[in-house]
């Protein structure tokens, strides 16, 4: 037995005894693990702002404005006919129709499921997604028959001096 093992404690301040190389104690597990809390720390701390601002963006989405767009003229969109616009981008297309003398409805005209583009059918007074067959109200959006399960996003349009704008989105409430 050599005279090294019989002190306790020894002189150099290894607690492991068995560590010899260089820089080996760094990647020991406390060390690992408080390297693990302070990252697990420092992406918390960094995730902070962009969470506020979606919170923001959620909580705020009713009542966000959006600039007036005009669609078309009034006398240029017969009852029972449909315009192609883009709202409130210029990727995010739109459908128009007029449903009657006075009501106008719009939608985001992506489906629902797949986000297919969605058609208006004057004959069948309805909206058909011809991905997967997909039918939606055209009074209220809903999903008739298909794979949809959720209602087109709805467009808030108004008229005004003889002209049908685009005035917001509504809010998606499930």
């Amino acid at each position: 037995m050599s005279d090294r093992n019989a002190k306790i404690p020894f002189d150099e301040d290894n607690y492991t005894h068995n560590i010899h190389r260089n820089n080996e104690r760094m990647l020991d597990r406390r060390g690992f693990m408080k390297t693990m809390v302070g990252a697990a720390g420092l992406f918390a701390i960094s995730s902070l702002p962009w969470g506020a601002i979606a919170a923001k963006e959620l909580m705020g989405l009713g009542e966000k404005e959006y600039p007036k767009k005009k669609i078309a003229s009034l006398k240029s969109v017969a009852v029972g006919d449909s315009v192609d616009f883009s709202f409130p981008g210029e990727h995010d297309s739109a459908l128009l129709i007029r449903l009657s003398e006075n009501k106008f409805v719009a939608y985001q005209n992506a489906c629902t499921h797949l986000r297919c583009p969605v058609f208006w059918k004057k004959e069948e007074n309805e909206m058909i997604c011809p991905c997967h067959h997909g039918k939606f109200s055209a009074h209220t959006g809903e999903p008739l028959a298909g794979p949809p399960r959720r209602p087109l996003p709805a467009i808030k349009v108004k008229v005004e001096y003889g002209n049908i704008y685009a005035v917001g989105v509504k809010r998606y409430e499930a």
